[in-house]
């Protein structure tokens, strides 16, 4: 019971796309997302639960059409499990809190990582006020 009142919940509170892709493992298209584009300054939390996740000090244009982050605010907020769907073999990005879906994590981003944290806009939400 307790389940299925946080899935109601949880479909009340989001949007349909912000389920999908956060409950569902689902990707929204590239150049469509809130953020693949945004510059504001401030920490992207999840947008199940409100941990912070990512900062948009580590935030860059990646050409792919999702915000790109080259690390976590702290590593321990994203966990990364092996993902073999669609054919593919890449590495899943999900809050280490709630467990939600963020997107992908790739090896091909800048420095000083070398990773590229592909995430879903769904996934976020920004929080741009200053740090006090």
């Amino acid at each position: 019971m307790d389940a299925e009142r946080d899935e109601n919940e949880l479909r009340d509170r989001l949007t349909p796309e912000q389920y999908h892709v956060t409950q569902e493992a689902g990707t929204e298209r590239a150049f469509t997302g809130r953020y693949w584009n945004e510059k504001r300054e401030g920490t992207y939390r999840c947008v199940v639960c409100g941990e912070p996740l990512f900062s948009s000090r580590t935030k860059y244009d990646s050409g792919s059409g999702w915000p790109s982050f080259t690390a976590p605010i702290d590593l321990s907020a994203v966990t990364e499990d092996r993902d073999v769907s669609f054919g593919m073999v890449r590495t899943e990005s999900r809050c280490a809190n709630c467990g939600a879906h963020l997107g992908h994590v790739f090896p091909d981003g800048p420095g000083p990582t070398g990773l590229r944290y592909c995430i879903n806009s769904a996934s976020l939400e920004l929080d741009d006020e200053p740090d006090s």
